[in-house]
């Protein structure tokens, strides 16, 4: 009966319910346990940890940016051996004294803070050490006792898996601050607008005291509120030998005002483009968050300060925005990016960014239409008529005319590009073709001109078109580099944005190009002998205005750099009277004494290839006895064979009578009526004798014309006059001629020109 007694009592079976009670609550307890505990990165350094933005540092590794939007601090990072010893004592004594004795969780302090916490019937006191701190910083949770928990067994693996060092590094440069800054690199700029190597004794314990309550205490570093603790801190780390008997005074803070971030150099249109190009859908990553860029800080800022100097000087002129663009065309990098208002920094220009927006270039782009021609056979000594001339520019005629409206008649091809003629250089690209410049530009690099050549037509010579001061430096770049193009470096760790290398022009007419725009002779006739862009050191630079001087512009390159010049308003209304060569070129210059301040000076490159011969100054060939003697650079085949006889006799009378052709002129072609020309019939004169004059172009002569219209022969004209008048018929017709000079055996076809008359 006992032994039943004993099987039926209540008392063994609630012992095993509490006991399979125990069982699944702990069970519940480890599953719930691990399911909640996150696995820990494989490194404590900043390339391991994730981030929302870069910062960007200059070559030097200068900061250009700074952020504090980060969830941690991957940017002001300090190893432990460069943190100063007492600081680091601080922090022991001050967060976790027995930081390297403990294995994650101090239960010693847990126990001393729960009988505290119990006596004033609240929480007075934390008792989480370094390593739970740095637990909680890497894995976030709510302030539970749940937390707490999780938080010791992930501090137990923490520093299973990293060293007391690796940790408390970690931690230093982690503890949160007031203003969402981290770290005490951080905390020292803030509060002390100095790096924690520079601070006072009393500074750097602040540090160590401020982490307490950052918030509260973090406005006025030296307020009163800080005293107490700061004095208990000294008096513990003196009493432990790890600091030297200190006066109570030396310890006192003065109030001080929390630093602002200063950067060295404005870069703001820089790092956009940087980010929004190069960078683009790679934030949130982990892996470096310090970009090394190839920016100069100090040469930034130096030629911000020119540049604002500069705009202020023109301010009278109506000009409020300029650019410049500095690169080592030797490296690829970018050394120096601005685009600078005169207004406010905060006005809706100052937010535009002029490197990158497309303006006229003017004269700029002339250097790359010659550099074309030499390819094709000319060389500096082809002579080019500089004559009134009127083209087409849609349906109607346009007259062109050189700058200072000056024309100078026959010149070397020299001569027209030094002294930046728009005739000649209208008549230079009626050779190459517009449709072949064009595809040279986009060779370069110049997407922006992404119309047809049909859309720009001659003009495009002249800069109708629109580029980036970018583009444009690109392509001055290669012609400095020999004709090969080469995307540009923003980063020091070898990105680069746009199209890969290339060849665009060869090397001996990249040469003559930069010969030619250094040759100060080359540009007296509408320059003059000396000016600005007469540089000490052997220097190639172009400058170029736009219509109605919207647009002015200044790019050159020497042996090493390439730099350009805009100066005008970004809201594209006119400027009073500005040019290239009174505003741009003076910054032009300015810069390139600033690049080559400290550098040996040395010529701009050659090629072995080029010949050099005595030629005739006024007609281009090999100079006779009698003739003007320069010296002058041929490509490899475009050495003239012919001796010079403008200066015989009968040579004289040829240049008198007008009838001595230019040598090397373009194909001969319609010049009146232009291709779609449209042309109105007048009222007021009668129908019979109502006609139109049909011309060929000027440069070339004629013995003979015959003209076709509608393919039927209309009539001839002969060397005097040159121009046929034909009677005027309304409809759409179609010219061409036929075409004799002297010493020809068959007349030249020129192409078909449609027009109408209504």
């Amino acid at each position: 009966m006992a032994r039943r007694r004993c099987f039926t009592s209540k008392r063994p079976l609630l012992w095993c319910c509490l006991g399979c009670c125990l069982v699944a609550a702990a069970l519940w307890l480890g599953k719930k346990t691990w399911e909640e505990l996150r696995p820990f990165q494989t490194s404590l350094l900043p390339d391991a940890l994730g981030f929302r933005r870069y910062q960007f540092l200059d070559r030097n590794g200068v900061p250009l940016s700074a952020t504090f939007d980060n969830p941690l601090n991957v940017h002001d990072w300090l190893p432990l051996h460069e943190i100063p010893a007492l600081l680091q004592d601080a922090f022991i004594a001050s967060e976790d004294r027995r930081f390297y004795r403990h294995h994650g969780v101090d239960w010693l302090a847990r126990g001393h803070a729960l009988l505290q916490n119990l006596k004033a019937w609240r929480g007075v006191r934390g008792a989480s050490t370094i390593t739970e701190q740095v637990v909680r910083i890497l894995h976030p949770r709510p302030r539970t006792l749940w937390s707490r928990w999780l938080e010791g067994i992930e501090a137990a693996q923490l520093e299973g898996r990293f060293s007391k060092a690796e940790i408390f590094e970690f931690y230093l440069n982690q503890v949160p601050y007031s203003r969402q800054r981290r770290g005490v690199l951080q905390a020292a700029r803030l509060y002390f607008d100095r790096d924690p190597a520079t601070l006072t004794t009393g500074e750097t314990l602040a540090l160590a005291v401020l982490v307490r309550a950052p918030s509260r205490l973090g406005e006025s570093p030296g307020g009163p509120g800080l005293d107490k603790p700061l004095a208990r801190l000294a008096a513990f780390l003196q009493g432990t030998g790890q600091l030297a008997e200190t006066s109570a005074g030396s310890l006192r803070l003065h109030p001080l005002a929390l630093a602002n971030l200063r950067l060295p150099a404005p870069a703001d249109h820089f790092l956009r483009h940087l980010a929004s190009n190069e960078l683009a859908g790679s934030d949130g990553r982990t892996g470096p968050a310090r970009i090394v860029t190839t920016l100069d800080g100090n040469l930034q800022t130096r030629l911000h300060d020119i540049l604002r100097r500069h705009l202020a000087d023109l301010k009278r002129q109506d000009v409020h925005n300029g650019a410049v663009l500095a690169v080592n065309h030797q490296t690829d990098e970018i050394l120096a990016w601005l685009s600078v208002s005169a207004t406010a920094a905060d006005a809706p220009d100052g937010w535009l960014d002029a490197v990158t927006s497309p303006r006229q270039p003017g004269s700029t782009l002339k250097p790359f239409l010659y550099a074309l021609a030499l390819d094709r056979g000319w060389s500096p000594a082809t002579i080019i008529e500089d004559a009134p001339l009127a083209r087409p520019v849609g349906d109607g005629m346009h007259p062109f005319r050189n700058y200072s409206r000056r024309h100078y008649g026959p010149l070397r091809l020299r001569e027209a590009l030094g002294n930046s003629l728009n005739i000649p250089a209208v008549r230079t690209v009626q050779f190459t073709g517009v449709d072949a410049f064009l595809d040279r530009l986009h060779a370069l690099g110049m997407a922006s001109l992404d119309r047809s050549a049909g859309h720009y037509g001659e003009g495009l010579a002249l800069g109708n078109g629109e580029v980036t001061l970018l583009e444009l430096v690109r392509g001055y770049a290669a012609l400095a580099r020999g004709g090969v193009f080469h995307p540009l470096r923003a980063t020091m760790d070898g990105r680069s944005a746009g199209p890969s290398r290339h060849r665009v022009y060869s090397r001996e007419a990249a040469a003559l190009i930069a010969d030619i725009l250094s040759d100060p002779e080359a540009r007296r006739l509408e320059f003059g002998n000396g000016g600005l862009l007469r540089f000490p050191v052997q220097t190639a630079a172009k400058t170029g205005t736009s219509n109605d001087h919207r647009d002015a512009w200044a790019v050159g390159f020497n042996h090493r750099h390439t730099v350009g010049i805009w100066m005008g308003n970004l809201d594209g209304h006119p400027t009073g009277g500005l040019t290239g060569s009174t505003g741009p070129a003076v910054i032009l210059r300015t810069i390139f004494a600033e690049l080559g301040r400290f550098e040996e000076p040395e010529p701009l490159p050659t090629s072995p290839l080029l010949a050099e011969a005595k030629v005739c100054s006024h007609s281009g060939l090999l100079a006779g006895p009698s003739c003007p003697a320069i010296s002058e650079k041929f490509m490899p085949g475009t050495l003239p064979r012919s001796l010079c006889d403008l200066h015989s006799t009968a040579a004289n009378r040829a240049i008198a009578a007008g009838t001595a052709p230019p040598q090397h002129s373009p194909p001969v072609h319609i010049l009146q009526p232009s291709p779609n020309l449209q042309m109105a019939m007048d009222p007021h004169i009668p129908d019979a004798i109502e006609a139109y004059p049909m011309k060929i172009s000027e440069n070339y002569s004629a013995k003979r014309v015959e003209w076709i219209i509608d393919g039927q022969l209309a009539g001839i004209s002969g060397e005097h006059p040159k121009a046929f008048m034909w009677p005027l018929s309304q409809g759409s017709h179609l010219a061409q001629a036929r075409v004799w000079q002297d010493r020809d055996e068959a007349p030249v076809v020129t192409p078909e020109v449609r027009f109408v008359v209504k």
